[in-house]
């Protein structure tokens, strides 16, 4: 093969190739292709007939300049091309692109070949997310990608959005046939296309604390007095809440008689309704100081009306007569009206007390310049200005958000993402797991569903509960619901019994996982190659070779640690269980609720009541709560823990939190040393001299799951104190050990015994739980317990002796699962 060599390469080697320093191949005087080898698995391709090739940056690929060029080897002669990097081989005819000219080969992957313009089969590419989940009543198109089967998957950049030099809209050149693509070739390394993504895209930015805990939000008039009432019930009840949302109704809509005679929708508007709430500022900081942030629905679409009080400013700032009194319509390239949108509107908002703004666009993708998206313009400008008020109000450290819907690929930069309105069905409950799971597959990891379901449907206490339970084990937990006097998601409104217990407990629960988000919060906003990963995962991540885990769509991976399979269907009401159907990989796991244990490498059913939900942990899994059973109000650092041990394995998590005064980054070290039987917690790095955190002494204790006991006392040591005794307590899914106060740059160790394991199922215990549970006739019960009564009855007739009696199939489930849970077979 003749080798032209270009510019910026090093000499041919043995097999004619070229080493480039240059991540560029093509693209010279008269070219019309050109390629960019911007990672070892990602390669940009482009054709561009008029041989002007595109170098602003797009919305999706706003760092590919920043790419540094990995190694790869170049072969070429008059009419062919050849790109070879470690994870693929590129082959090109120098025309104009096609499926036969254009292609390449994953290395280390039996799959098809990709080709160029070829689209995948069903169910090869494993799906991206959609814009809106509006009406959706089950599952609906997710879309493509960077996950494939194939083991390689193309975006199509042709047509999006560009930045200008000013960081302005732009549109691309114009022209028919440009092509301006993305091929990411990492065969079934799914983590390494979703961080090649990230690397060209922009890495997905931190979260604030308190956008991790619960949300609520309802489509209703409320009164200032109903709100702030409603607020402090909550508290009464012990229910926490971190962010307050006012719909529609906070600003004069189409009910208003000034709406109406300008024609307008009402959707839209920026005049605090003061019959509702007669004194904004005073309202919000009412909220500010129960502990809550505070977002306004806006529905920009119909622009600025004259019976906007901050109409004439905003005419005066977008060069209009204010005396003319026309409406000024909504244009997001405009730059005087996006200038006046956030120096007039929103910014007088904010003086009023609002944290961040819910963008409801709904409107379409199309605006006056072509191929510029009105959503990508308004969250794109919107989370940038809600990062420089936060410095106009001395909140630096605070990390910037919004709400808004997805754009395409490269919106997971501007979180949290709202999916839209559901309907209030079993359905909708049961595809969002998938949805979201699919959704890290294009890096979109903050997901932000209406919990509980927001049109049509009916009321249904058990619906409501296993919906929360989800929220609880969601990106974002947000309660939402149409506007509506019969709809009921407060859970003192919920029927007396398992429902409002359930509704109640996983709120709490969610604000106890705060520490354990926001590690994973950090996780995901890593730039440093290591992680920079969605806190939702889809179990193939994990598990590229297994097809159970492609199967199994709704159940997912929750952060490191933990694995849920949600329950997505109603409970069999005799019996009194909901179940759902799962796959464990091979291992050993404890379910987070009951502490049994399962014998992983299988299919199985989980059973479960009203008051728990399967969330598995794997031997040498830790997960640090808030140790308060009520957490307060807003979602600051806790002052105590509580840490969720599996023991059976080495374990360790780097428990990450940001000092609340000053933003500095803190972690603390909690590990498990398996052979010999040692906790530890390190000393906590990085916290500030001087603060809050270095003065506190924290609480802690340990909650060893499926761990039924300890043969010797548990000794431990708390930094260089002499060791004592800690005082332990048996529950109903473990060991807990009070280990009690430790400043933070004390260490603790507990001393447990050698090789510390799992407790065995008391599965007869089990099943008498079951069978005492169900409503079924008393001679099936004295049936069924016939078979256990004797302590020494073989596993197998008890097995055998079931099927041979008349059941519903869900008892039978329920019963096989407490007999086979932690069995090899």
């Amino acid at each position: 093969m003749q080798l032209r060599l270009a510019a910026e390469t090093e000499p041919p080697d043995s097999a004619g190739t070229t080493q480039r320093k240059s991540p560029i191949v093509g693209g010279g005087r008269n070219a019309k292709y050109r390629f960019t080898v911007l990672a070892d698995g990602l390669l940009r391709y482009e054709w561009a007939p008029d041989g002007h090739f595109e170098d602003r940056p797009s919305v999706f690929a706003t760092q590919r300049d920043k790419c540094p060029t990995p190694e790869f080897r170049v072969a070429e002669t008059d009419d062919t091309l050849e790109i070879a990097t470690a994870r693929f081989r590129l082959t090109y005819d120098k025309q104009e692109f096609s499926p036969g000219g254009l292609f390449a080969v994953v290395k280390n992957h039996t799959q098809k070949t990709w080709r160029y313009g070829e689209p995948p089969s069903p169910g090869e590419n494993l799906g991206g997310t959609a814009r809106t989940l509006d009406g959706a009543d089950g599952a609906v198109d997710m879309g493509l990608g960077v996950a494939s089967r194939r083991g390689h998957a193309a975006i199509d950049d042709s047509h999006t959005m560009l930045f200008d030099d000013e960081g302005r809209p732009a549109t691309r050149r114009p022209g028919p046939g440009r092509v301006d693509g993305y091929l990411f070739a990492y065969g079934s390394d799914y983590r390494a296309a979703v961080r090649a993504l990230y690397a060209v895209s922009g890495p997905a930015p931190l979260l604030p604390r308190w956008a991790l805990g619960n949300w609520w939000s309802r489509y209703y008039p409320y009164t200032a007095a109903g709100y702030l009432a409603l607020v402090d019930r909550f508290r009464a009840e012990g229910v926490p809440l971190s962010v307050a949302v006012l719909d529609m109704d906070w600003h004069i809509a189409g009910g208003d008689p000034r709406v109406r005679r300008s024609g307008a929708s009402g959707w839209t508007g920026y005049t605090w309704n003061r019959e509702l709430i007669p004194d904004p500022p005073a309202f919000l900081g009412a909220l500010h100081d129960r502990g809550l942030r505070t977002t306004l629905n806006d529905h920009p679409a119909d622009g600025v009306y004259p019976f906007e009080d901050l109409y004439e400013r905003f005419a005066k700032a977008t060069g209009r007569d204010p005396s003319e009194k026309e409406p000024i319509p909504f244009d997001a390239t405009d730059r005087r009206y996006l200038d006046a949108y956030f120096d007039v509107l929103i910014a007088s908002l904010e003086k009023d007390g609002m944290d961040f703004v819910w963008i409801d666009w709904q409107q379409g993708p199309y605006s006056r310049l072509r191929g510029v998206d009105p959503l990508w313009v308004l969250n794109h400008f919107h989370y940038a200005h809600n990062a420089q008020s936060h410095k106009g109000q001395h909140r630096q450290h605070e990390q910037p958000l919004i709400l808004s819907r997805y754009a395409g690929p490269g919106s997971h930069r501007y979180p949290v993402g709202f999916s839209g309105d559901t309907r209030v069905t079993w359905a909708s409950l049961a595809f969002q797991p998938e949805f979201t799971a699919t959704a890290a597959n294009v890096g979109y990891g903050w997901w932000s569903h209406d919990v509980g379901g927001h049109i049509g449907g009916a009321k249904d206490a058990e619906l409501l509960a296993r919906w929360v339970q989800l929220g609880a084990f969601s990106p974002v937990a947000r309660l939402h619901s149409t506007s509506s006097p019969w709809v009921a998601k407060e859970p003192w409104r919920l029927p007396r019994g398992d429902a409002r217990a359930a509704v109640a407990g996983f709120m709490r629960l969610r604000h106890r996982l705060l520490p354990y988000l926001y590690t994973m919060n950090a996780r995901a906003a890593r730039t440093d190659g290591a992680d920079g990963e969605p806190l939702v995962q889809p179990m193939y991540w994990d598990y590229p070779d297994c097809e159970e885990a492609y199967r199994y769509r709704q159940q997912y991976l929750f952060g490191s640690e933990m694995i849920v399979v949600p329950i997505v269907s109603p409970q069999d009401r005799r019996v009194g269980l909901g179940r759902a159907r799962g796959w464990l990989p091979p291992g050993k796991y404890v379910d987070f609720f009951t502490g049994v244990a399962y014998q992983g490498g299988r299919e199985l059913w989980f059973s479960r009541t009203l008051e728990t939900y399967p969330v598995l942990l794997s031997q040498g899994s830790i997960v640090p709560l808030d140790r308060a059973e009520t957490p307060e109000f807003g979602a600051r650092n806790p002052d105590g823990l509580e840490v969720v041990i599996v023991v059976g394995a080495e374990g360790i998590f780097d428990l990450v939190e940001d000092d609340e005064e000053t933003g500095a980054r803190m972690t603390t070290t909690i590990y498990i040393e398996q052979d010999e039987g040692l906790i530890g917690i390190r000393p906590t790095l990085g916290v500030p001299q001087g603060s809050r955190a270095s003065r506190i002494k924290r609480h802690w204790a340990l909650r060893l799951i499926g761990f039924r006991g300890q043969s010797e006392p548990v000794e431990i040591m708390v930094g260089l104190a002499k060791p004592t005794h800690a005082q332990t307590s048996q529950v109903a899914n473990g060991l807990v050990i009070d280990i009690g106060y430790k400043l933070p740059e004390d260490s603790v160790v507990v001393f447990m015994s050698d090789d510390p394991q799992l407790a065995p199922n008391n599965a007869v215990s089990l099943v008498r739980e079951v069978v005492d549970r169900a409503e079924v006739e008393y001679d099936l019960k004295d049936a069924i317990w016939k078979l256990f009564e004797k302590p020494d009855t073989p596993r197998s007739t008890q097995i055998s002796g079931l099927e041979a009696i008349d059941m519903s199939s869900e008892l039978r489930v329920a019963i096989l699962e407490c007999l086979l849970a932690d069995a090899c077979e």
